[in-house]
């Protein structure tokens, strides 16, 4: 009992990072209609740039923030502007096909502009053991989940607790009939991108410590979240973050009593055993809409 509440742990923390990442997915899908399969580069992509900014001598909360300042305008206003923006009266197929590009892209270039090998990241959190009743879990673990679940939260407070958060609602439930009541469509769609990039550095932060920045751990951590984000119900942020707990939890219970090589298929089990019984996901809803 004691090793299956240590996996389970283990599990939260890991998939707490899934359900960062899959938030990611669900946004810009509310938002903008939009699906971008390069999201797992999205969060490898700011793992280096906060790499970049340590290795001339700024801490790491420093980098962290510069991180941030960068991804918006790279991975939210360039992507916005230069890929979604021109492909999305093409409909959905093409931006399909190009943020896939984007993702091997992104990939060869941080292999051949950085390197192939595998960069040690700090952590945030420091090497401490903590036993309660016979279950050892780190600080680490313990940090990742409460800080992840304090950033899905907050994002979903500001969505349907703001002005701006409900206005980027009423802008993914019908565009037309938001223009009419005023609301600044594009800047709201932007608002999306710019927070997916932010959440991107957030699952860098907290994933490329255990990960380590290679420049091709995006590729199993964007699948993932995008399961997860399937799994828990694409129109529902809170159902990322349980998709991606889920996976977490259920990976590390795998690979423990089943075997490692079933690690990787986890997630994709999970995805079509709830596509075939709630399609829509545990915690996602039927509706109609137009963007």
């Amino acid at each position: 009992m004691t090793d299956f509440l240590q996996l389970f742990f283990s599990g939260l923390a890991t998939g707490s990072i899934y359900g960062l990442a899959a938030l990611g997915f669900t946004l810009l899908w509310q938002a903008s209609g939009t699906i971008n399969f390069a999201q797992g580069e999205f969060v490898m992509l700011p793992a280096f740039m906060m790499l970049g900014f340590m290795s001339l001598g700024a801490p790491l909360l420093v980098s962290f923030v510069m991180a941030v300042l960068l991804a918006v305008l790279v991975l939210g206003w360039l992507f916005k502007r230069g890929i979604v923006d021109p492909l999305f009266r093409y409909g959905m197929m093409p931006i399909v096909v190009a943020t896939i590009g984007l993702s091997i892209f992104m990939r060869n270039g941080v292999r051949a502009a950085y390197s192939a090998e595998a960069h040690p990241f700090p952590s945030l959190f420091a090497d401490r053991l903590f036993n309660i009743a016979g279950v050892t879990i780190t600080l680490a673990d313990m940090g990742t989940f409460v800080l992840a679940l304090a950033i899905v939260f907050a994002t979903q407070a500001f969505i349907t607790r703001t002005v701006t958060g409900r206005a980027m609602q009423a802008v993914a439930q019908n565009t037309e009939s938001a223009q009419v009541l005023g609301i600044d469509v594009p800047r709201m769609i932007f608002y999306a991108f710019a927070i997916n990039a932010m959440l991107a550095v957030a699952a860098a932060l907290l994933v490329t410590p255990t990960y380590l920045a290679k420049f091709d751990m995006g590729e199993s951590l964007g699948n993932k979240a995008f399961f997860a984000a399937i799994i828990g119900g694409f129109n529902n942020s809170r159902g990322a973050l349980l998709g991606g707990l889920i996976v977490g939890v259920c990976e590390n219970l795998a690979a423990a009593y089943i075997s490692p090589a079933y690690k990787d298929a986890v997630a994709l089990v999970l995805f079509m055993v709830v596509i075939m019984f709630k399609p829509q996901g545990l915690l996602g809803k039927k509706e109609e809409r137009k963007v």
